[in-house]
């Protein structure tokens, strides 16, 4: 079998790539990097290493590489006879390479390849993969579109891997968490003769990707704007400090109350807070050095409506249920100013032209509750201090 994977980045090589391959899938990565496409033509495979005790080493084999930019082509002639299609690029990549994608199956429609294929998005985000479809679809002629639906799913994904910012000098080894977690919703599948080892299969996703956007997202978010604001560099060194943890635990008390609200029916208080204990753990893992800087780039699209400190916000206030520690971190992340990341530049200039209230509404969506926007520009003011 062949999967095309779309982001041959680190997620992409350590995590979704080796997964793939230790399924027996051959990989046909598809990027814009030169060096690794390079690489992995030449080799043929690489290795990668567990951020663990012992530092076990996994070898992937039969994969080559191709560069969407250079070869388009070669992209479409792969997607017309492979088995399955991945992404692992980032939500904000997705709009670009859908037109790629709607070429490839065409392509495949108009070659009579009737296999049932999944394009599945694994990024981190909700609904990654019906984003995609929505965006694939907007490039596909109406006469391609109900064969499209009729032979070509595309079932949203969960995943969970820490793979923090590294370097290396061979340029295709990459070192990740021991921990993985890849959970696609069985019920948007079309080829369900394919099954991953080590991917669960859920009936429905939602409370899986709540669950993992609510833990690791809004956790692993709140440890980086916590730690910067006290002048820490790395996750490792902020996490050791008492203040964060405790911030941490707050905020995972809170998004906890509200996964157990609204999927008591799935997950067990008890599960839930082990859950949260071993997300813990992972922050502290001694084996991963991860960047503040890294973990809370990209400010303004973490502050988004339905992003991983607004959403479980407003959820929680439906409910009548506490999210005080949600909001004191959110004010944090209006002090993010790290000069290498555009957007945390773009955020500082807004909070210097514009009134604080008008960013707050602009950056968060909460144009219908001023209320809580009130509440986030006093819990700024306060971090400021």
């Amino acid at each position: 079998m062949r999967a095309v994977h779309f982001g041959a980045g680190n997620i992409g090589r350590g995590f979704i790539g080796e997964t793939l391959n230790d399924s027996g899938f051959g990989v046909d990565f598809v990027d814009v990097n030169e060096t690794i496409i390079g690489e992995l033509n030449k080799r043929g495979e690489y290795e990668i290493e567990l951020a663990a005790p012992g530092k076990k080493r996994i070898h992937v084999t039969n994969v080559d590489g191709i560069n969407n930019g250079k070869e388009p082509e070669k992209v479409i002639d792969a997607i017309k006879t492979t088995d399955m299609i991945t992404t692992a690029i980032g939500p904000k990549i997705l709009p670009i390479i859908a037109p790629l994608i709607a070429q490839g199956l065409t392509a495949r429609i108009k070659a009579g390849n009737t296999q049932p294929l999944d394009v599945i998005a694994c990024e981190n985000m909700i609904g990654g993969s019906q984003h995609l479809k929505e965006d694939v679809y907007s490039h596909l002629d109406e006469d391609i579109k109900p064969k499209v639906d009729q032979y070509i799913g595309f079932p949203n994904a969960a995943v969970d891997r820490i793979v923090p910012i590294q370097h290396h000098d061979d340029p295709l080894f990459v070192s990740v968490e021991d921990f993985k977690e890849w959970v696609i919703d069985k019920s948007q599948m079309k080829n369900q003769a394919i099954t991953l080892k080590g991917v669960d299969y859920a009936e429905d996703l939602e409370p899986y990707i709540e669950r993992k956007l609510f833990s690791v997202n809004t956790g692993h978010a709140t440890v980086a704007y916590t730690g910067k604001s006290l002048g820490y560099e790395t996750i490792g060194d902020a996490i050791k400090d008492p203040q964060v943890l405790t911030q941490v635990k707050k905020v995972l008390g809170e998004t906890r109350a509200l996964l157990f609200s609204k999927w008591h029916e799935i997950f067990t208080e008890k599960s839930l807070e082990d859950y949260h204990e071993k997300i813990l753990h992972r922050f502290q893992n001694p084996y991963i050095s991860d960047d503040v800087a890294r973990v809370g780039r990209t400010p303004i699209r973490k502050l988004g409506y339905d992003e991983r400190f607004i959403r479980p916000i407003r959820e929680l206030k439906e409910r009548g249920l506490d999210y005080s520690a949600l909001v004191e971190t959110v004010g944090r992340i209006y002090l993010f100013d790290e000069p290498g990341d555009s957007e945390s530049q773009k955020l500082q200039k807004m909070l210097q032209d514009d009134d604080l209230n008008q960013v707050i509404v602009a950056t968060t969506g909460l144009k219908n509750d001023q209320e809580l926007a009130n509440e986030i520009a006093a819990a700024y003011q306060k971090a400021k201090k």
